[in-house]
């Protein structure tokens, strides 16, 4: 898709430039009284939290946030693929339409022979290709807003935000906060309507979030500290149409002059826009960024030295802004203090950029704010809806904050070498720096920067080590990478992963062995016969009565053999669900030859199993076949029994 052709508009790019106008001001709506969940912020992360909880008519969220409307521009633009898996989950497909996908990577340096030059040394593909069904791409922050907020409104609780609305306080009742039927949270909020005086409003709570960005009010109330280094460096980043006749302005490409500094320059969507990461000077001790006097002028410039010989002619800017360098980690995500953090079940939470900060080069903020509350969003849900205990909210901060630290290693290298300039000493003090280290460290850390290697450490709902090898290609703790299968019904190719939707439920996966599932005394057909009929099966301990047999725990299964007929399979894989009985038939596949998901994800042919993926999509449990007694015991270890025969 092409847009921006005569200058940049922001809104929906399915509407023609010329007749795309920016949404009008939000109606300002007092605040409810109580909610179940409250999310203050509507960046990435707590677009996303929004997002999941519109989707449950049982929980009631409020989302607030300070500025007047809808990001319009700027700020991120990098989406990675696991972002795209995640949007994929809420069936938001318009980025894959959208968005300019990454594909090479260019590296220039100082030409030898001029060294006031700039001279591209090497072109490559995208280390990230291949770790996904989806590509890396670039859009505008915003768009992901828009789609995220659409989605919020067409839900059945037709969610929107609450603009306008300054945090005065955030203060939690300590005598309630383990009364799981209370709002501990008071919250308090300044409402700037500029056609009004400005009045305060209150709401009370049973958990909050606060997705309020680096400077969160959130966090701030809950007393937790943002540790580590403070800027140094300063960049400025620009989103412009120019007119140029450098080669690869197409193309990702990092570039560093002899004595001008770097650039890091990313082509964005539509065909014509491209954002341009520029370095500025160091920063003395206690010196802000936004003090440094300097214009959009100033930074074009710059560029332009950076990258002489090549003519760049700034015909329009879209957004700019100077920013610092520098990473800092919240010391806790949730208002536990620390040393009775294991015995307290958490009632307020911090995410994205209000518990980690770094520099935007890497595309990383957005990309690690976003999972964030993808991982809370089905905890909150499930603790909420009676269907998990409490606990399974103590591991957010365990599983996030680990992400958060590796995001700040990462971090802090990938300033280093994209700043240095080639020829000086390197971060680590070993040889010379130069474009070939910055491609060293992005094919290193391909798996982190696509977001598909995140692993959550072992824990009660990321188990079954000692089964790895019976499919070693979904490794416990990481997301559950998708493969092509074919549906037995009717011969339609389908992406598994893309079953996983952001609906809280669980799912587990029955790769069948050699035995035929049609047969009545095969493995499968056993194992089938235990989830459907056993008091002790998690299917029927978990599942409300009158509740369609899917609603918690979600069954599929994939076999070796092709030969299979769907009504020749147990009832149980292709359910009656609904007012009327309907069959399901779009639960059981079968491999597909051109590639055998046995052979794509370590599978093993004579045994199968069992891979049991949480509502996050990270694989939480591999289990054998014939472990029925293990597969209860994962369940039993959180779950809240709601039998459908009770």
């Amino acid at each position: 898709m092409q847009y921006h052709l005569n200058g940049f508009k922001p809104g929906n790019y399915q509407i023609p430039d010329a007749v795309r106008e920016p949404s009008p001001a939000p109606p300002i709506v007092d605040l409810p009284n109580e909610v179940d969940v409250l999310v203050v912020g509507c960046g990435p992360a707590g677009l996303t939290l929004a997002r999941q909880l519109s989707e449950f008519t049982d929980i009631t969220s409020c989302i607030v946030d300070q500025k007047s409307g809808p990001l319009l521009f700027g700020q991120a633009d990098g989406i990675s693929c696991r972002t795209m898996e995640i949007m994929e989950a809420f069936n938001s497909n318009e980025l894959v339409k959208e968005a300019y996908q990454l594909h090479q990577n260019a590296f220039w340096e100082p030409d030898a022979e001029r060294p006031a030059h700039i001279k591209r040394t090497h072109k490559v593909s995208d280390a990230r290709l291949g770790l996904s069904e989806f590509t890396h791409c670039v859009v505008n922050q915003a768009r992901l807003h828009d789609i995220l907020l659409d989605g919020m409104e067409k839900s059945v609780t037709h969610l929107v935000p609450h603009y306008q609305r300054k945090l005065l306080d955030l203060h939690i009742d300590p005598a309630t906060t383990q009364d799981l039927s209370a709002y501990p949270i008071t919250a308090t909020f300044e409402r700037g309507d500029s056609a009004r005086t400005p009045v305060v409003e209150t709401i009370r709570a049973r958990y909050a979030v606060g997705c309020d960005g680096a400077r969160s009010a959130v966090r701030k109330s809950l007393s937790i500290e943002l540790q580590g280094d403070s800027a140094k460096k300063a960049w400025g980043v620009m989103d412009v149409l120019l007119v140029t006749d450098f080669p690869d302005i197409r193309v990702k490409s990092f570039i560093q002059s002899k004595d001008n500094g770097a650039v890091m320059l990313v082509p964005r969507e539509g065909g014509y826009l491209v954002r341009l990461y520029v370095e500025l000077d160091l920063l003395r001790m206690n010196q802000r960024a936004s003090n440094l006097d300097l214009s959009v002028d100033d930074v074009i410039t710059k560029a332009q030295r950076i990258m002489n010989p090549y003519k760049l002619e700034v015909k329009e800017v879209a957004w700019w802004s100077i920013y610092e360098v520098g990473q800092r980690l919240a010391e806790r995500f949730d208002d536990r203090p620390q040393e009775n953090a294991d015995k307290l079940i958490p009632r307020a939470f911090v995410a994205g950029d209000a518990c980690h900060t770094h520099s935007p080069k890497g595309g990383w903020g957005l990309n690690t704010s976003l999972p964030d509350t993808f991982n809370l969003g089905w905890k909150l849900a499930s603790v909420l809806q009676g269907k998990c205990r409490a606990k399974v909210l103590q591991t957010y901060s365990s599983e996030r904050r680990k992400v958060a630290q590796m995001l700040i290693d990462a971090d802090k290298q990938m300033s280093a070498l994209v700043a240095t300039q080639p020829g000086a000493d390197n971060s680590s003090g070993k040889g010379k720096t130069d474009t070939a280290d910055i491609e060293k460290f992005i094919a290193r850390q391909n798996g982190f920067i696509a977001g598909t290697s995140i692993q959550y450490d072992f824990s009660y709902i990321c188990t079954g080590a000692e089964n790895q090898h019976l499919a070693n290609g979904f490794k416990i703790g990481q997301r559950f990478h998708s493969a092509k299968v074919i549906r037995i019904a009717d011969g339609r190719p389908q992406h598994l992963g893309h079953l996983i939707k952001a609906d809280g439920r669980w799912r587990i996966f029955v790769f069948g062995d050699q035995q035929s599932p049609a047969d009545a005394s095969s493995t499968v057909s056993q194992l089938v016969e235990f989830l459907a009929t056993s008091k002790t099966s998690p299917v029927q301990k978990y599942t409300p009565r009158n509740a369609d047999i899917d609603s918690v725990i979600d069954v599929y299964a994939v076999f070796q053999q092709s030969d299979l007929a769907i009504q020749d399979l147990p009832n149980f894989l292709w359910p009656a669900k609904g007012k009327y009985g309907l069959r399901d038939y779009e639960k059981v596949f079968h491999t597909n030859p051109s590639s055998d998901i046995f052979d794509q994800r370590g599978i093993d042919r004579l045994s199968g199993c069992m891979v049991v993926v949480r509502p996050d999509q990270h694989v939480a449990n591999i289990v054998p076949l014939t472990a029925f007694d293990a597969l209860s015991q994962f369940f039993d270890g959180f779950m809240v029994p709601q039998s459908l025969t009770q």
